[in-house]
């Protein structure tokens, strides 16, 4: 939305500054009104954590313990 007028803006190009943050240029949809500007686009915060990270996660603990705990784990794995 243009914040000049309201009307309906559109992005025309962006840049990403970072994974977490980009610059959007846009212009506003009303030729009476013209306006163009920046908005920033940021990451706020994770509502649920990434199967990816997880599955990360879970390699990383397995790949720490030792050989009689892995044992363990598998059998207790298999119970399920």
């Amino acid at each position: 939305m243009c914040p000049d007028c309201g009307s309906k803006a559109r992005i025309g190009k962006s840049n990403r500054l970072s994974l977490a943050h980009a610059d959007l240029y846009c212009s506003c949809t009303d030729p009476e009104c013209g306006h163009t500007f920046v908005a920033n686009l940021s990451f706020s915060h994770t509502l649920s954590p990434s199967s990816r990270t997880s599955s990360a996660l879970v390699t990383e603990l397995v790949k720490a313990m030792n050989p009689l705990q892995r044992k363990q784990l598998q059998q207790e794995l298999a119970l399920l």
